[in-house]
């Protein structure tokens, strides 16, 4: 059997194996995980043997018994991991940790976020607990309390915290918080008390974490050096980030502008970086490598340049805090290396099948971050459109004699690469994050030789001479002001496309290989039809008179999309999660990407509360909104953001009727009356809460689909308001968006039975601190056998023409918080064909605390 169709036919096994194994909802006892892994090493053995009369079944044997190897090991690692949580009893207890800054802290005004690595754990009165080994941190300033301590990478602490399990939003398309805290080993997150006593206490430094103390040394050195003012702290946060991972301190508006031009990927240390640096640092190396007689001897310069920037390379990494992406990038260089080094001359598919394979066994999860599949697929269009064209332009044209043409050519190489990797990699963009830069190609023209050649070098070399940070401050921020002109220039940055089935992904990466590939023009031309789906993909219509819901999983607060045939309305904005977050940016405009919807109807700001509106001005700034309703007071500034973007401002009047594709919307509350009485500028309007202001919205349509009613944060008062308003029977809605979150304020008996409903939904995040949804509030609406869907269990939740569905449910892994798992499955459907999960309100209920960031 051939060596090289042995390896591929085994790697490609494994990484399908693997890739099998995420796919998961729930683990393989470990047993079984065992078992399996003695299978999978006796079909290897069966395979590698030769036995078989011709090289196929040998083939397929051997990938079977790779494959079922890379699911047992990945299961049984996994299995590990999972066994380091955190005890459902423990959850919102307070409790007193000693352990270690890991890592760089996340510093923003007001807020510190860190990694922590406990040493030992115990309750207030002395009782000693087990708790994960790794947990994120968040420590927050009260207002009027004294600045927060200065933390470093390395220091030891005792600390009161409150922990709880891993748990984030779970959305459509949406980025997994828990498979982000599930890979970096963060296996609980909580928060430090430092309202409570005992107070916190640094305790020194921690033995070793030395080289987490010389990166904070590092980015302390450069904020001081050079980040002086506004624009000196830009490009310090930047110069961090380069030379030693620090992609947190670059800023909100900085990642945005990074983002839409398509050169993102150039701040973090990402495979770019970390090969630059080894193939520069090899030339060095081999340099003054063949400066002795005695060296080379010893080892030939090659190999002595090739181990020496491979050498440099991890030094670098571990410097940059050794990422995911940088560890990703040495196994690819280290592969090359050794195979060189042994002798083997192997095609390049080969080095990166080897290469994968090494990735994966380090890191199986890293299958399902994009990051993987664009670094794999950046390198591979470039060597396989290189291949035969740089063969033949190298026969055909004799290398340039003088420096110019040399400088050209290369220059001309670089245009080259970018625009097959631009056009190759386009495809994974969208697919991975629905949308792909405009201006990306231009943008990393200018970028990437700034950023690899002159910015990151410049950032590293200040380590040894300080002053060297100017020159680097300085072309970054010339870097900034060119990709604001270009931004600027275009008008429109990125070509956004709903999210595409993957069949639509795979056509467009063959046509995109295609149109790169050194072939006859007639076979490059039939990648662009083969790209068609995935650039407009084929949308499930909404049906004249029909109307889709989607409750978003925001957290604490209330965002929820409606769509008739040609019209979408978001009911809410969600909540500011931070100063530098909110919902619209982490949230709504990636999920409305991924539906497909371009521009709002109307957007709808029920009331002003920060949990409704938080959002708000981001979705305003990124998408065309038609109408925006609300019950704001005239002069807020979020009116006058929507005039100046071109949106009709009017308030929600009860009466008001309207008419979208057979759907008929209808405002319930507020009146004029109490309207005009709130925006008064009397004594009697201060004393009006927002809450009695909220818009209350019921929709209703011809065609059979359910009724809706959406009540905002309208408390006890505002129900019987709009109960006396109300005809018999005007009411009744079949699903009911609960008012205030669940809050015992609202859901009065006589308002739950007015509107009847048959399903009640919950927007209010997980362990929040106001305890939403409140017990007499649950207990009201189990007396009257209506179904509870609360989005901290059901994340998501999606009422179409296939029904209805809990995201958490439809796409359950094993990583994911174990809690809700048994209560979304299996679920029968409610009352009327609604398939709601069945939850029992009263299941694994806990004492309210703060959220998580």
């Amino acid at each position: 059997m051939p060596p090289g169709a042995s390896i591929l036919s085994a790697g490609l096994g494994f990484i399908a194996g693997t890739a099998w194994q995420l796919r998961q909802p729930q683990l393989w006892p470990l047993a079984w995980s065992a078992l399996a892994l003695v299978a999978a090493l006796l079909l290897v053995a069966a395979g590698r043997g030769g036995r078989f009369r011709w090289p196929a079944p040998s083939l397929l044997v051997l990938a079977a018994g790779a494959a079922l190897f890379g699911f047992a090991l990945a299961s049984m690692r996994a299995e590990w991991r999972l066994q380091d949580t955190l005890a459902a009893e423990i959850e919102g207890r307070d409790l007193l940790l000693v352990g270690v800054v890991d890592g760089l802290p996340d510093a923003s005004p007001q807020r510190w976020r860190f990694a922590f690595e406990v040493e030992s754990a115990r309750l207030p009165d002395g009782g000693e607990l087990r708790v994960p080994r790794r947990v994120l941190l968040g420590w927050y300033a009260n207002p009027g309390s004294p600045p927060l301590p200065a933390l470093r990478a390395g220091e030891r602490w005792q600390l009161p915290v409150r922990l709880k399990r891993p748990h984030g939003l779970v959305n459509p398309h949406g980025f997994d918080y828990e498979l982000w805290l599930f890979e970096q080993r963060l296996r609980a997150t909580g928060y430090v008390r430092d309202d409570k006593l005992p107070a916190p206490v640094r305790l020194g430094f921690a033995q070793g974490h030395r080289i987490d103390r010389a990166r904070q040394w590092v980015r302390e050195a450069i904020f001081a050096q050079v980040g002086h003012d506004e624009a000196g702290a830009k490009a310090a946060s930047v110069l961090a980030a380069l030379a030693v991972g620090d992609q947190g301190a670059i800023d909100r508006e900085d990642w945005a502008l990074y983002r839409d031009t398509g050169v993102a990927h150039l701040m973090s240390i990402s495979g770019v970086h970390v090969t630059m640096f080894a193939w520069l640092a090899g030339l060095l190396v081999g340099r003054l490598w063949r400066l002795s007689t005695r060296a080379m001897h010893w080892l030939p310069a090659p190999q002595a340049a090739r181990w020496g920037g491979l050498l440099c390379a991890l030094l670098y990494a571990l410097l940059a805090g050794f990422g995911v992406p940088a560890q990703r990038t040495l196994l690819m260089l280290a592969t090359a290396v050794l195979l060189r080094s042994a002798g083997l001359v192997w095609r390049w598919p080969a080095v990166m099948g080897v290469a994968a394979v090494a990735v994966t066994l380090l890191d199986p999860w890293a299958l399902l971050q994009p990051g993987f599949w664009l670094s794999f697929g950046a390198v591979a269009l470039l060597l396989a459109a290189g291949d035969e064209r740089g063969a033949r332009d190298q026969a055909a044209v004799p290398l340039p004699a003088s420096r110019p043409r040399r400088l050209w050519r290369a220059a001309h190489g670089g245009v080259r690469a970018q625009w097959i990797a631009t056009i190759g990699l386009a495809p994974l963009s969208l697919l991975c994050f629905q949308q792909v830069s405009l201006v990306g190609f231009g943008a990393n023209l200018l970028a990437i030789p700034l950023v690899t050649l002159l910015i990151t070098p410049l950032a590293l070399l200040g380590v040894l001479v300080p002053l060297l940070w100017w020159p680097a401050a300085w072309a970054v921020q010339g870097l900034n002001a060119g990709l604001a002109w270009m931004l600027a220039a275009s008008g429109g940055a990125a070509w956004t496309a709903a999210a595409a089935p993957v069949w639509a992904g795979v056509a467009a990466l063959v046509g995109a290989l295609l149109f790169v590939l050194p072939l006859p023009r007639r076979w490059r031309l039939l990648g662009l039809p083969l790209a068609v789906p995935l650039l407009w993909p084929a949308l499930a219509g909404v049906a004249p008179g029909s109307l889709t819901v989607l409750a978003a999983d925001i957290g604490q607060g209330s965002a929820v999309l409606l769509r008739t045939a040609h019209h979408a309305l978001l009911f809410d904005a969600g909540p500011q999660y931070s100063r530098e977050a909110d919902a619209g940016e982490r949230v709504l405009r990636p999920l409305l990407r991924a539906q497909g919807v371009a521009a709002l109807d109307m957007l709808v700001l029920s009331h002003r509360d920060i949990d409704h509106v938080g959002g708000a001005a981001t979705l305003l700034k990124s998408l065309p909104v038609a109408r925006l309703q609300s019950s704001l007071e005239p002069g807020h500034p979020l009116l006058a953001l929507a005039r100046e973007r071109g949106a009709a401002v009017e308030p929600c009047l009860a009466g008001a009727r309207w008419d979208w594709d057979g759907v008929g919307f209808e405002w319930l509350h507020p009146d004029a009356e109490l309207l005009a009485a709130a925006h008064a500028p009397t004594p009697a309007a201060a004393r009006i809460k927002p809450n009695a202001l909220s818009c209350v919205l019921r929709v209703h349509a011809a065609g059979g689909a359910p009724t809706l009613l959406l009540a905002g944060d309208m408390e006890r008062a505002q129900e019987v308001a709009v109960l006396e308003r109300s005809a018999a029977g005007a009411l009744r809605s079949e699903i009911l968006v609960l008012a205030h979150h669940g809050s015992v304020t609202s859901s009065s008996p006589a308002w739950l039975e007015a509107v009847a409903p048959r399903v009640a939904l919950v927007q209010a995040g997980y362990r929040n601190r106001f305890g939403h949804p409140a017990p007499p509030v649950m207990q009201r609406l189990r007396e009257r056998h209506i179904e509870v869907v609360e989005s901290a269990r059901c994340g998501a939740w999606t009422l179409d023409a296939a029904g209805a569905r809990c995201e958490r449910a439809a796409r359950r892994r094993y990583w994911q918080h174990d809690g809700w798992q048994q209560a979304l499955a299996g679920t029968p459907p409610a009352p009327g064909g609604l398939d709601v999960a069945n939850l029992d309100p009263s299941a694994a209920r806990s004492a309210p605390e703060p959220e998580d960031e």
